[in-house]
């Protein structure tokens, strides 16, 4: 299985008043093709700052990250950006969605925007309508965003991070913002998505969330200090609290 992303002696330093705050410590780091991976542990232990830096958004200390056999920690802030655009989707608890435009207009955005896709906004809009359509929510396009419901507009966001057919995914807390029945719906669309062969990433505290990836991470103080091996969520073979089950013990284990 090829590998989407590697990180070798990866730090990040802050330096907040006077005082270096060690923030990540030499992770060193492998995702495969096809992982769903979930990064958690305690507040302030990493989890986002590991996911900017791995995706480029946030510049690394010292170490390397190697992102599709790249390796983008030496390139400029113009590059990183079109590696984004072309290259990786983004899903975060706050939507970001642009309050001018439409849901649909939302969703073809990083399309429009990128130089990957030779097609005419008619062909970019038809993607979106498909995209809206698979998530269940093609009634919304013309919708402004504070007019729909927050499961509604995370869905909207998976499908705008899917427009560009990214290598890889990278969620941070996609799901804190909703409630259990949107975020289980949420969660179902990504587990979907993994199954056809996107790679992602999940920064979350939700042990339910964590519980549908294929493998999960446990970062304290900066370091990885746990991994754990759940194997790919079947829904219509496996009780999903048998996972949870089995990761809570886990996490217990590791001081949770």
């Amino acid at each position: 299985m090829a590998a989407v992303l590697q990180a070798r002696g990866l730090c990040k330093t802050y330096i907040v008043n006077k005082r270096q705050n060690n923030v990540l410590k030499n992770i060193d780091l492998t995702i495969n093709e096809g992982e769903m991976t979930a990064v958690m542990g305690p507040s302030g232990s990493g989890k986002s700052t590991l996911l900017y830096c791995l995706s480029g958004m946030d510049r690394v200390t010292s170490g390397k990250v190697n992102f599709c056999g790249r390796e983008i920690t030496g390139l400029g802030e113009k590059e990183l950006a079109e590696l984004r655009l072309d290259e990786m989707g983004f899903i975060f608890q706050q939507m970001y969605m642009m309050k001018n435009l439409s849901v649909l207009d939302n969703i073809i955005l990083p399309a429009v925007s990128s130089k990957k896709l030779r097609e005419s906004r008619k062909q970019t809009e038809e993607r979106g309508r498909t995209l809206m359509r698979k998530l269940g929510i093609a009634e919304i396009e013309n919708n402004d965003i504070n007019e729909v419901s927050g499961g509604q507009l995370q869905r909207a966001c998976i499908c705008r991070s899917i427009i560009n057919t990214p290598k890889m995914i990278f969620a941070d807390e996609p799901t804190g913002a909703l409630n259990r029945a949107s975020s289980d719906e949420v969660m179902d669309e990504l587990t979907t998505l993994n199954r056809s062969g996107t790679t992602i990433m999940c920064v979350t505290h939700d042990p339910k969330v964590a519980a549908k990836c294929s493998r999960v991470l446990f970062i304290v103080d900066g370091g990885i200090m746990g991994e754990k091996m759940l194997g790919s969520f079947d829904s219509e073979k496996e009780d999903i609290r048998d996972r949870e089950r089995d990761l809570n013990n886990w996490l217990m284990e590791l001081g949770w």
